[in-house]
């Protein structure tokens, strides 16, 4: 892809969006009513949308920026007063930001906050009195502190600045121009950005418990934010005033401002009895379409609220404003938006759960927001839409996953936010490692662990990791998690399966091969879903857990078996689910015991299948020379033959189960 098509494409989207592709096709769902509907996925474009949007934006942020600064951890942040003058035709900012803290150690005298070194302190002070600052590094601003604090202690200060934001790639403090003339101006700062545009403690470990968001702009203009509209004042001969006030926990991240030529509407949802008012802030060119569309949040709210609880800002909002990034932005209470497609609004909806109420503690554990939030999207194409485009999903995250051999969910290296947001690893990966613990275990205890998760006293509007999460779905479901976390979240790659199976009168009997497409874990342990087809047209879904390569799986089974499918509604992030017949067996008198030679004619690769231990194999070719022995023991399973130096032509194996000695004669034809 060119660079100027890809710029294309990076503006066109920014989170994961289902929706960014399914273009006029896409059917209307009337929202609030549980109907499926249906439309069609192009996988190959939101691929595309979802890893160049993400990754691009992210690689202009500044690489001085990338980790929280150490000198910030040591005060817990209460309360910001919010203060901004801003014009949308001009790229500048003057700032009032009042911050409330509390000392974590003592003997606390000097202050820290992140704030971009392009932007100008003009005074810092405590009600009057002015203190000293100084600028510490590129990105940190030092105060002194009038009295030395012990711990407990609440103060704060007050940071006067100015200054014309630096750009950030597509930027976290941005201007534009639309079609028709008329200016905008919108703030995303996610991940590193908050401190491009205003002082803020930029890190993953403290929540600021509430904000005033007053800013000042031309009085033809609207101004949208976090939380609710307290007034909307007149100040002067031409500007006005509008004051946002939040009163839930938010990181600083997800505190946004969008300043445009704002159509106002209203939809409502009731949930548990209460309504909520959806707030959209829309464009001109947008109205029309808007109207039509964000009525699906009534819907996907609903749906959300009876799977996961309350929905967090209960007592304020929620509501869309549009702005110029392609895609959307999950700020909390108010997602900026660019297109009111069915995926990205529930997308940017169950963020209000997960990666809002509960956030990530740490760039590695990006998937509790971003993994979270694709796999609530395709819930809803469960829910409310057809199979058709619940299986479409499955099947298509899947070939996403697998595109690359290796990768963990875990993000291992945080200095490349490209790699932070991997569309492959973080979103698809991160759903499917989600959509599998739901099939481990079961609907019941799945959800039930989510809303625990999400309602744990210290999780609750605080930080996560995936230790965390992985507690308390132990705790749900009382089993050891460990393995599977190692294997799926830390672990790279996945596994492509090949089951060999036989019916031995009334059992069927499977031997249960996996290979891994990265060494990092030698064997996924999981429960496997396996679809048995008789041959008077029933079927029946069995669960059989695989512990180990070559496990042999007996199952009873009476009726005659005509065929077998492994993973049918595909829960299992595999590549592969090969399925073979035996084609030929050896009994021993006794009839307990049955061997394969597989496959006929072979290539590469020529394997021996026993449900009984064997041992003594040879392989000799026409003129009776040995040109493979194995002379150990080998349990019931498989045993693979590298035979990929072999010419072709006809060979016997030899190969002995306790005191029967077998012979065979096979086709080399590769």
């Amino acid at each position: 892809m060119s660079r100027r098509k890809s710029l294309i494409v990076c503006l066109m989207a920014y989170t994961i969006l289902f929706s960014v592709a399914f273009g006029q096709s896409h059917s209307h769902h009337h929202a609030g009513h549980h109907h499926k509907d249906h439309f069609e996925i192009d996988w190959e474009m939101e691929q595309c949308y979802i890893i160049e949007a993400e990754q691009r934006r992210h690689e202009g942020i500044r690489a001085a920026a990338q980790l929280s600064s150490d000198s910030t951890r040591n005060y817990d942040l209460t309360y910001h007063r919010l203060e901004w003058t801003v014009n949308p035709n001009v790229r500048s900012i003057l700032g009032k930001v009042t911050s409330h803290f509390i000392a974590m150690e003592s003997n606390f005298q000097s202050v820290y906050f992140d704030l971009a070194k392009e932007l100008r302190v003009d005074s810092v002070k405590q009600g009057n009195l002015a203190l000293p600052f100084s600028r510490s590094g590129n990105d940190l601003i030092r105060i002194e502190l009038p009295n030395s604090l012990d711990v407990g202690d609440m103060d704060s200060t007050t940071i006067f600045y100015h200054g014309i934001p630096p750009n950030s790639g597509f930027g976290s403090f941005e201007i534009d121009v639309l079609g028709n003339g008329s200016p905008v101006l919108w703030t995303l700062s996610e991940p590193y950005g908050s401190r491009d545009w205003w002082p803020c403690k930029q890190d993953l470990s403290d929540k600021i418990d509430s904000v005033d968001i007053i800013v000042t702009t031309l009085d033809s203009f609207r101004v949208a934010s976090n939380g609710l509209l307290i007034s909307e004042k007149q100040t002067g001969g031409l500007s006005k005033t509008y004051h946002w006030k939040h009163k839930y926990p938010i990181p600083a991240y997800l505190i946004a401002i969008g300043v445009a030529h704002y159509n106002v509407y209203s939809d409502w949802v009731v949930l548990g009895g209460d309504s909520l008012e959806i707030l959209n802030y829309v464009y001109d060119r947008s109205l029309t379409e808007a109207m039509e569309e964000t009525p699906r949040t009534i819907g996907i709210m609903e749906l959300f609220y009876d799977l996961f609880g309350e929905y967090p800002y209960m007592d304020e909002k929620y509501g869309h404003a549009e702005f110029n990034w392609g895609g959307g932005m999950e700020h909390a209470t108010m997602s900026f938006m660019r297109v009111y497609y069915h995926g990205l609004i529930a997308h940017e909806v169950a963020h209000q759960w997960f990666g809002n109420k509960v956030t990530c503690g740490s760039w590695k554990d990006i998937w509790l927001n971003e993994g979270f939030a694709t796999y609530l999207t395709a819930i809803t194409y469960q829910y409310l839409f057809d199979e058709a485009t619940w299986l479409s999903w499955r099947t298509g995250a899947i070939g996403i996953a697998t595109r690359s051999d290796s990768g963990s969910v875990y993000v291992d290296d945080t200095t490349s936010v490209s790699r932070i947001f991997s569309g492959e690893l973080s979103y698809f990966k991160g759903a499917l490692v989600l959509h599998m613990l739901r099939w481990e275990l079961g609907d019941s205890t799945f959800f039930s662990g989510l809303r625990s998760y999400l309602n744990a006293p210290e999780l609750a509007f605080g930080y996560a990791q995936t230790a965390d999460l992985q507690r308390i779905l132990e705790a749900e479901s009382g089993r050891n998690l460990q393995e599977f976390f190692d294997d799926w979240v830390y672990g790279q790659g996945f596994p492509s399966y090949q089951i060999n199976w036989w019916q031995q009168r009334d059992t069927l009997m499977m031997f249960a091969n996996q290979d891994v497409s990265h060494p990092s874990v030698d064997f996924y342990e999981m429960t496997l879903p396996i679809k048995v087809f008789a041959a008077d047209g029933t079927d029946t879904l069995f669960r059989r857990a695989h512990t180990r390569d070559g496990q042999v799986i007996k199952i009873p089974f009476s009726k005659k078996i005509d065929s077998l499918q492994l993973d049918p509604d595909y829960w299992i992030l595999t590549q592969e689910r090969e399925v073979n017949a035996l084609p030929t067996v050896n009994l021993l008198p006794n009839d307990e015991s049955i061997t394969s030679i597989y496959p006929v004619p072979f290539g590469n690769r020529l394997n021996i299948f026993a449900s009984a231990p064997f041992e003594d194999v040879k392989l000799y070719d026409l003129q009776g020379r040995e040109v493979y022995a194995s002379n150990q023991l080998h349990s019931q399973g498989e045993l693979r033959i590298n035979t990929t130096d072999l010419p072709r032509g006809l060979y016997m194996v030899k190969y002995r189960m306790g005191d029967n000695i077998f012979f065979k004669k096979v086709l080399k034809s590769l």
